[in-house]
């Protein structure tokens, strides 16, 4: 009888790279799965070491565009942001690289799907839960929540010293602890030296976005058009440059971004779990789209249709942040999204300047923006004499909540 086969999601960093020899060793045929999702990676380096280590097979699938289109618009149409400043790249990623890890356990005929999350992480969550709601039948193996597993490894300092051991090759050493993961989304920083959140990282570690004092000192002009709240396409007013295609698009974003020095946070997040973490984050072309669609709305979509709407991106950012893309909440939280990103067409015109997108313009084929009828200069069709009945009818809770209180504060 052969080996079982187990699928594991594979970086090629420490985690993964310990998880796959373990998993080996404890006699499992490991396919390594590598997911590109926009990474500066050397993927034929990364198939070698898989190798190396003793997967059985290496499967690098190109998820970039399905990326982009599937989840990183529909996340920018949809406001989503958590806790007020994290774009999500890392949870977005997550349900795409887990959707095509299912589809390759199926393939293959594997019983087993892994990952290298640990159990003190939000990855974990939102992998497992994929994996729960689209292949229900197939086993996962919780390697980081495994007592054996966690007898051999405290942490961090363990996995080097076992990957020294079996001569594993990986980028991270003892000096150098902290670790990052990327995708065309963004670049995170986490974990080490940065557990301290009063340390200030140091400006080499950065790779995405120039420092804003390194910055060019002369204004960068774009046009954003979108198209549903989609971008359709980005066009460079300085040098003529534009992009159309969603992934070319999407890329040159993060390049005419991040040349600006858009798109850095440093910022403590509570994950699902319930532990405050410390994460540092590069977001360039997410930052540039988010702001310019959130300028176009003001002109294009309805007041009351944006406040329901922003009140329920909170929801939309904390359902992808806690795992649950493939939820029934999910599916009917962007049936609203894409109903009230409708017909938000038009351009935005953004100054990028040392760290800063700023827009500067804005048109709409929709438009629900009326230059006569704002005009202070000229009536325009509306009859101030109509605001005296609008007052009357806004202040009667107001008289009658004060006439409420003297009495009180007679008795």
């Amino acid at each position: 009888m052969g080996k079982e086969k187990v699928i594991l999601a594979y970086s090629g960093g420490l985690d993964t790279s310990c998880i796959l020899k373990w998993l080996q060793l404890k006699g499992y045929d490991v396919i390594a799965y590598v997911a590109d999702v926009g990474q500066e990676e050397d993927f034929g380096a990364l198939r070698s070491r898989a190798l190396s280590t003793g997967a059985v097979d290496v499967q690098v699938v190109d998820l970039q565009r399905e990326f982009v289109t599937d989840y990183i618009f529909p996340a920018i149409r949809g406001n989503a942001v958590y806790q007020g400043r994290y774009l999500l790249g890392t949870a977005l990623a997550r349900p795409v690289i887990a959707k095509h890890q299912v589809a390759l356990a199926h393939r293959s005929g594997a019983k087993w799907m892994a990952h290298g999350a640990t159990g003190k992480g939000n990855d974990q969550v939102r992998f497992e839960l994929a994996f729960a709601a689209l292949a229900p039948k197939v086993g996962v193996r919780h390697v980081w929540k495994d007592a054996e597993f966690l007898r051999q490894f405290q942490g961090r300092q363990d996995l080097i010293r076992f990957a020294k051991e079996q001569s594993i090759d990986i980028p991270v050493t003892l000096e150098k602890p902290f670790s990052t993961d990327e995708n065309l989304m963004h670049k995170s920083y986490e974990s080490g030296v940065l557990e301290d959140p009063m340390l200030q990282p140091d400006p080499n570690i950065f790779t995405v976005c120039k420092n804003p004092q390194d910055a060019p000192d002369r204004e960068t002009l774009v046009e954003i058009y979108f198209k549903d709240g989609t971008p359709v396409r980005l066009l460079n007013l300085n040098d003529g440059r534009e992009e159309t295609e969603p992934l070319a698009l999407f890329k040159y974003a993060n390049e005419v971004a991040g040349e600006n020095g858009v798109g850095r946070i440093d910022m403590v997040e509570d994950r699902f779990v319930g532990i405050k973490s410390r994460g540092i984050y590069e977001t360039p072309g997410g930052t540039l789209l988010h702001i310019a669609l959130r300028d176009l709305e003001g002109v294009a979509m309805d007041r009351e249709v944006r406040r329901l709407r922003d009140m329920l991106a909170p929801e939309l950012a904390t359902i992808i942040y806690n795992g649950f893309w493939f939820s029934p909440e999910m599916d009917f939280l962007m049936g609203a999204i894409d109903k009230a990103s409708s017909i938000i067409d038009g351009k935005v015109k953004l100054r990028l300047y040392k760290g800063t997108a700023m827009p500067i313009g804005r048109e709409s084929s929709s438009s629900l923006y009326d230059k006569e009828l704002s005009s202070m200069d000229i009536a325009g069709g509306f009859d101030q004499a109509d605001s005296i009945g609008f007052i009357k009818v806004n202040s009667l809770r107001l008289k009658a909540h004060r006439l409420i209180l003297r009495k009180v504060e007679r008795i």
